[in-house]
């Protein structure tokens, strides 16, 4: 009697271990979904933006037409885009060609005064920031499942689930430093 409630006891135990680490695998899981959604959303409003954006620099600013065609091209290759990781590293790529824009647009005294414009560079920074936010938010929860993942003895859970590493949303190259203003105006 006493090895039966000892064995019982141990299945009790290897039972509520296993539950409760495939349940904390699925909720991080989870969280790392309910963090892209918020990416992608943020990343649509932007993306509804930059035509407006596009059409009212058209108006001023002659000199950036080629910066202005990359944003244009870059757009329309982030919506064919054929993965979550291709689609996220051209963000990465948007974030930093609007930011090289917007720079450059300062030098322009009647656009930076055309309410439009003013309008959508401030909706534009502000996305910008809630970007960022959704990426640190969703690169915490693929650090939180990854790790998870590698852990033992939570690994063994991860395995038989059949879960496998998540990349981290990474800056593209060459975005990881300050750009050169000076650069940006031919000084």
């Amino acid at each position: 009697m006493t090895a039966f409630l000892i064995l019982l006891i141990g299945l009790a135990i290897v039972g509520a271990f296993l539950v409760l680490t495939y349940n904390g695998l699925i909720a991080r899981k989870n969280q790392i979904d309910y963090a892209q959604g918020a990416i992608d959303a943020l990343l649509k409003k932007r993306f509804d933006l930059i035509p407006n954006l596009v059409a009212t620099v058209k108006e001023y600013a002659t000199h950036e037409r080629e910066l202005l065609e990359k944003v244009t091209e870059l757009r329309s290759r982030i919506g064919q885009a054929r993965s979550d990781d291709e689609r996220l590293g051209l963000e990465g790529q948007m974030s930093g060609l609007l930011g090289r824009l917007l720079v450059q647009l300062e030098a322009y005294p009647d656009l930076k005064a055309n309410q439009n414009f003013l309008q959508l560079q401030a909706a534009l920074n502000e996305i910008e920031e809630q970007i960022a936010a959704a990426r640190r938010a969703f690169n915490a929860a693929v650090i939180d499942l990854n790790n998870a993942i590698e852990m033992f003895p939570s690994n063994l859970v991860a395995g038989w689930m059949g879960l496998r590493r998540r990349r981290v949303f990474e800056v593209a190259e060459g975005e990881e430093t300050t750009p050169n203003v000076g650069e940006l105006f031919g000084d």
